[in-house]
């Protein structure tokens, strides 16, 4: 298990862009290859600037913070997410696709980029999954910074073309190995690929052009949603660059458990309790459902357990249209008390089906053999 990028540069999980920078400079004097004599100076520089590449970065460090250390290097080999793309030589190449993505900056100046999308949560009872629901939500998430507009630096601030790569964003490392000198090109570690350096950056972002805010929206939640679905708000994720569009929002779907109903797919179980004559005689009795009470009927010598089925009492169906099933499992009452009347009646019903009844032995007891 490789070391954790906020271990790496000696800062909590919560620390600002600010302080996360302020880490790295430290760090790097103490083991830049050219000052320290360290033996795994070089390796260790390796480790603190990618650090502060993916955790200066809002998109990057959210996803680093969504996946873990491990699984985020492991995506990061396999090219799924914008850090950790070597140029074949151990230098971090790819680190000035990142820049270029979410800051406009960048010294691979390339097209419009879509932004990154973001993903969160809402949470329904069953009566607003059945009947559909607006819900506002709140979210933080990457946004061009108002400050500054997105540039990094105030309106008033000097703009000059940075010395050291001349304005291209990039710049050339020689370095001397045994295979012989190899020339490196990697973005501009004085203007971070932005070409440009600036007398004055934004408080705000940091410099990012880039800055975390807090936004409310009002998500439409169809009829007929179920857990573990997802919703999507285009145009609502993080910003894109060069004027690429923004990144869109999902929105994982969870449906709490209910009290009386139990959802299966599209149907609906409930138990429905009946009284012991209603069972032996038959009746027509009400259903509540989740929309309004429905008419069930129970057949003479109706059993405890058995299933009766509301046609189109269930959930909304959101692709075929209608509605599922209302499944209701009868379930037979017992009373617990009777009255002289009520105790004689049934004394003379066991009795008629040719069972003695021993009132002491337990009156029910003895109906239930009878029948």
């Amino acid at each position: 298990m490789s070391e954790d990028y906020y271990r790496i540069l000696g800062v909590d999980r919560d620390a600002s862009t600010k302080e996360i920078k302020r880490a790295y400079r430290k760090q790097a004097a103490q083991y830049h290859p050219d000052v320290s004599d360290a033996a795994n100076a070089e390796e260790r520089f390796k480790q603190i600037k990618k650090a502060k590449e993916v955790l200066t970065d809002p998109d990057e460090r959210a996803r680093y913070d969504q996946l873990g250390h491990d699984q985020y290097e492991q995506a990061a080999k396999h090219g799924a997410t914008g850090a950790g793309r070597s140029d074949g030589f151990g230098g971090m190449g790819g680190f000035g696709d990142i820049f270029e993505q979410f800051f406009g900056g960048g010294g691979r100046r390339n097209g419009p980029r879509r932004g990154q999308h973001i993903r969160t949560s809402v949470s329904l009872d069953l009566e607003e999954a059945y009947s559909g629901a607006r819900k506002r939500i709140s979210i933080t998430r990457p946004e061009r910074c108002p400050e500054c507009d997105g540039r990094g630096y105030p309106a008033d601030a000097q703009v000059r073309t940075c010395p050291q790569c001349q304005g291209s964003g990039q710049e050339r490392i020689v370095q001397n190995t045994p295979f012989g000198r190899i020339q490196q090109t990697q973005t501009c570690r004085r203007c971070e690929g932005a070409g440009e350096t600036y007398s004055e950056i934004c408080h705000r972002c940091d410099g990012s052009g880039v800055s975390r805010e807090q936004a409310r929206l009002t998500v439409e939640i169809p009829a007929g949603i179920e857990s573990g679905q997802t919703l999507r708000m285009q145009g609502e994720g993080a910003p894109g660059s060069s004027g690429g569009s923004q990144g869109d929002l999902l929105i994982d779907v969870e449906v709490a458990e209910h009290p009386v109903f139990q959802r299966d797919g599209d149907d609906l179980h409930r138990q429905v309790p009946i009284s012991f004559p209603r069972a032996v005689f038959g009746a027509t009795i009400d259903v509540e459902t989740l929309d309004e009470p429905r008419s069930l009927e129970v057949p003479p010598g109706t059993q405890s357990g058995e299933r009766k089925r509301l046609r189109g009492a269930g959930m909304p169906r959101m692709r075929r249209g209608g509605h599922g099933d209302l499944i209701a499992h009868i379930q037979v009452v017992t009373p617990e008390s009777l009255s002289p009347e009520e105790r004689e009646a049934l004394e003379a019903f066991a009795a008629a089906g040719g069972e003695e009844i021993d009132v002491s032995e337990g009156l029910f007891e003895k109906l239930r053999r009878s029948l």
